[in-house]
Parts: structure tokens; sequence; C-alpha cells
């Protein structure tokens, strides 16, 4: 499949133009991230898991009827997407308290929301994507009112979807980021989900010893990365196929460096 000029490279992915107008191959790199890009590293097999994850979820939710940008996968690290317009703004849904919520109010770690939380933050990494109130949506036009009515009832949806999912694989959807996007279809402007969902973009425990089966190894030191994404793809039957898995090194992560605040 044809693979046009580079659009955008983001900290674990790249877009480049798709092989027909109005679609785009999304590369899944291998670089891990963590607190706004000050700690990095490079972890071999990650953009495999993370790329066969998000296919399978995505697709489950094409099925369902909650429209997203994915056409296919195309090979181990890409998939063929629909090129959207990204509405600047992450989406952050959270059922249990954990993270950046129990710093910022004190909450008591593993506290379990009586309903999902749903959140917006301004995707600018130079900003450290700094939480935002729905008036501040608004008053600069990131998105309509109408608009996030919307978004706010697919957040909700995946969440439902996704907490059941899980659930039946001994995993708890403790929290997780969307992005969404604009796009005309047939001379009709859709809201279609984008990006990703994989452990990368998901806070994922262990149902019964709470075990981390996300990107939170990466960020507390916990180690075996690639053994918890293995893990949820084991889980959810979708480990790529037995033919590549040899061609993909899993090995440990390398070039750790935090940059001084």
């Amino acid at each position: 499949m044809h693979k046009g000029k580079k659009l955008y490279e983001g900290k674990a992915k790249i877009i480049y133009a798709g092989p027909e107008r109005g679609t785009a191959i999304q590369h899944f790199k291998d670089d891990a991230t963590a607190y706004n890009n000050l700690k990095k590293s490079t972890i071999e097999g990650k953009g495999v898991l993370n790329n066969r994850i998000s296919e399978h979820i995505l697709n489950s939710l094409n099925q369902i009827g909650i429209k997203t940008h994915l056409i296919k996968r195309i090979n181990m690290r890409e998939q063929l997407i629909r090129l959207v317009e990204i509405i600047p703004l992450e989406f952050i849904v959270r059922n249990i308290a954990t993270g950046s919520l129990t710093k910022r109010l004190g909450i008591t770690d593993g506290t379990v929301l009586d309903l999902p939380l749903i959140e917006y933050s301004f995707k600018n990494d130079e900003l450290g994507d700094p939480l935002v109130a729905l008036e501040h949506i608004t008053a600069f036009k990131w998105a309509s009112i109408e608009e996030i009515k919307k978004i706010n009832t697919i957040c909700l949806r995946v969440n439902d979807f996704m907490l059941g999912m899980f659930r039946g694989v001994g995993i708890k959807l403790v929290d997780f980021k969307l992005e969404f996007g604009r796009i005309e279809i047939n001379g009709k402007k859709e809201i279609l989900l984008a990006d990703e969902i994989s452990p990368d973009t998901c806070r994922l425990w262990d149902v019964v010893s709470e075990k981390k089966l996300d990107k939170d190894r990466f960020r507390k030191d916990l180690g075996n990365l690639i053994q918890a994404y293995q893990e949820v793809a084991h889980r959810l039957k979708i480990l790529p196929e037995e033919a590549n898995i040899s061609e993909v090194k899993f090995n440990k992560p390398t070039a750790v460096r935090l940059k001084k605040k």
C-alpha cells in the first residue's frame, strides 16, 4: 500500500498521507513517554502490541455503532484510517480515582467513583495538556456545546462497552483518554473517535491482584511493560499472528532519560 508524505509525528505515532484522498496511514512507534515527555524510552515491540489491541477495540466499537477513524490494520505496525480534523481536546473518563486526580484533590487512591467522571484537557504538550472547563472550550471555539454533548455520550458508551469487555477477562478499567475528529461523509459533518485505545491510553488493573497492566509500569518504573501489554493481548485473545511473533524482539527499555525541569 502506497504511503505518502509524513503529515504529523507525535510521541507514540506517525501519520502519513494515505493511498486515497481523505485517508492516512497511522504508524505505531516503540517510543514510550511519560510526564509530558520528561521521561522517554524506546521499548521494542510496544508499537506492535498497541496497534493490534487498538485495532481490536476500535473494530469492536465500529460493530456496535460507534464510528471511528479506523478502516483496517495494514500490517504489524500500521493502520489505514480516515483523515480527520482533530479536536484539540483529550476526553478523560475515570471509573476509579488514581493518578493526577488523587494528587490534585487529595482523594484516596483506588476510590471507586459512583458514576464515571469525564474531564477535559487541552492538547498542548508545551503547556502540559492542562485541564479545562466547558466554558474554556466554547470561549475559544475548540468545540461547540452540541459537539461536546455528543462526544460525552460517546465517551459513556465506550466506557460501558470497555468495562464489560475488560471485566470479562479479569481486568478493571480504571480510566482512559479518548480523542475525536471531524470529517465530512457524504456531505454530512460527522464526529469520529480517533487516535488509539490501548494500554498506552488506558489504566488497566488485574481484578484480583490490582497488578498494573498499562503504561504506569513505565511511569512508575515497575518494569515488565511489554509483558504486561502481552498479558492484555493474551486475555483478549488477540496476540499478533504466530508466524510474526518471532520477528518481534521484546527487549528491555533502552535510552531512558529525564529532562531537567
